[in-house]
């Protein structure tokens, strides 16, 4: 048997998110409450590359869990998704790709939340601004070597799962896994 919702009511909305609470049958047929977090749009998720092999990762101060380094990232607000993947990067980095490739996407916080997030590859880099969005709490941008990258997995400066994820993807793509 698997997950059967019997009702669903909306708590709570904005432009971004939907918070539903559900009276479920649980797979083993017992009756319980589902909280669930729902995101409207997928979000993208950039692994900038640059020629020299190097990771574009960018330093975020969140809200919710504070800082560390993460891949460009956003939601994509109802566009196509390569553009507003374009559209993050350059926002949040300063670069633009020549190269695009859709690495596929996965569910963020799949416990709580149905949350959609697409990966993308982008390389062949173009630093045109070295402006970058500090409104959403980002206060550097630089380029990590793989090695790099694989010690701030390990040590916690790069906490976020998701970029965590899309770094994993990106790395069986281009063979560094």
């Amino acid at each position: 048997m698997s997950w059967q919702q019997r009702s669903s009511r909306e708590v709570y909305a904005n432009h971004y998110i939907r918070v539903l609470e559900d009276e479920v049958t649980r797979p083993d047929g017992t009756p319980g409450m589902y909280g669930l977090l729902e995101v409207r749009q997928p979000a993208v998720f950039v692994v900038p590359v640059t020629a020299d092999e190097r990771v574009v990762l960018v330093h975020c101060d969140r809200y919710t869990t504070g800082t560390s380094w993460e891949v460009p990232a956003g939601g994509s607000d109802g566009q196509e998704l390569r553009p507003a993947a374009e559209r993050e990067l350059a926002e949040e980095t300063g670069y633009v790709a020549a190269r695009w490739d859709h690495l596929g996407g996965q569910w963020g916080l799949n416990g709580v939340a149905r949350s959609r997030i697409e990966v993308f590859l982008a390389r062949d880099l173009t630093r045109t601004s070295t402006t970058y969005d500090e409104g959403e709490g980002i206060g550097a941008v630089d380029a990590f070597a793989w090695d790099e990258v694989r010690a701030m997995l390990r040590d916690g400066r790069i906490n976020d799962n998701e970029s965590t994820g899309a770094l994993l993807l990106a790395a069986i793509e281009l063979g560094w896994a």
